[in-house]
């Protein structure tokens, strides 16, 4: 009774470990089947159903090219894995090799896909890009993150599906806010540029005049704490605030201590009277 018992129990836990493992296998092929365009130097994995002499693990050349059984060679860089497929499945298809074939292919590892990081990040440069997940936050990291006078924002330029792409990213939301969905995902010859935080300029009765980064939602008093407030001679009575007019004329305006401070900004504390 007892050595029946133990093989039921051993047969549950093999039949439990394969689910397991068949669900992680699952998982890692959802992950390596995302639409990711091939580039030099990615190492793949060709599988045809029913033809297991066509399965070959392979490196994309230089020019992007694969050498590939009863074909030769076939250029598939720049393709997504899906458009890979399909060119390579119809390459066999009209060689009269494999009537409609099912070609499948796998990424194995990304050595070809680079991301350029430039603007105001402490080590612009290029780099690697390791995963098929890896998100903008993953690679400003990867570049030592933003330098204190980097902008909140983040511009994404690349290619998707052989069209332009580019979309500004607001990376304080989207870290503070925890939505993956703002942080996106990266692709290899996408560009990131962090551009300069906007600034705004305070002269006149100031402690400490000059250009100062602009928060967000900075109002006129907020300003002049930055600048270290007001001298003994001047009075915020007499603040004047000059910012270019749509029309690209300079506009002198007398600003409350609660209004806005927009991105460059001159406020002027002018001496008092008496």
């Amino acid at each position: 009774m007892n050595q029946r018992r133990n093989i039921i129990c051993k047969t549950f836990v093999f039949l439990f470990a394969f689910v397991m493992s068949t669900a992680s296998y699952s998982q890692v092929s959802n992950i390596t089947s995302i639409d990711f365009p091939l580039s030099a130097g990615d190492a793949i994995r060709v599988q045809v159903f029913q033809n297991p002499d066509l399965t070959i693990e392979t490196r994309l050349s230089e020019n992007g090219a694969i050498t590939y059984p009863l074909i030769g060679s076939l250029d598939i860089g720049g393709l997504s894995i899906s458009n890979a497929e399909k060119k390579l499945a119809e390459a066999l298809e009209t060689g009269g090799f494999i009537k409609n074939p099912q070609v499948n292919i796998i990424l194995m590892q990304i050595r070809g896909s680079q991301v350029s990081v430039l603007g105001q990040v402490n080590k612009p440069g290029r780099f690697p890009l390791e995963s098929t997940t890896t998100r903008l936050s993953d690679m400003l990291a990867a570049a030592g993150g933003v330098t204190p006078i980097g902008h909140d924002m983040a511009v994404l330029t690349g290619l998707r599906d052989g069209k332009l792409y580019r979309v500004e990213i607001d990376m304080q939301f989207s870290l503070s806010s925890g939505n993956i969905k703002d942080d996106v995902l990266v692709q290899g010859g996408d560009r990131i540029f962090v551009d300069r935080a906007p600034v705004f300029y305070i002269y006149g009765e100031a402690q400490r005049p000059g250009a100062f980064r602009l928060e967000r939602n900075m109002t006129v008093m907020q300003a002049l704490a930055v600048g270290g407030g007001i001298t003994a001679r001047g009075t915020e009575r007499r603040l004047r605030v000059h910012r270019k007019g749509t029309d690209g004329r300079i506009v002198e305006t007398e600003p409350e201590l609660t209004d806005p401070v927009l991105s460059n900004d001159v406020i002027y504390i002018k001496e008092r009277l008496f």
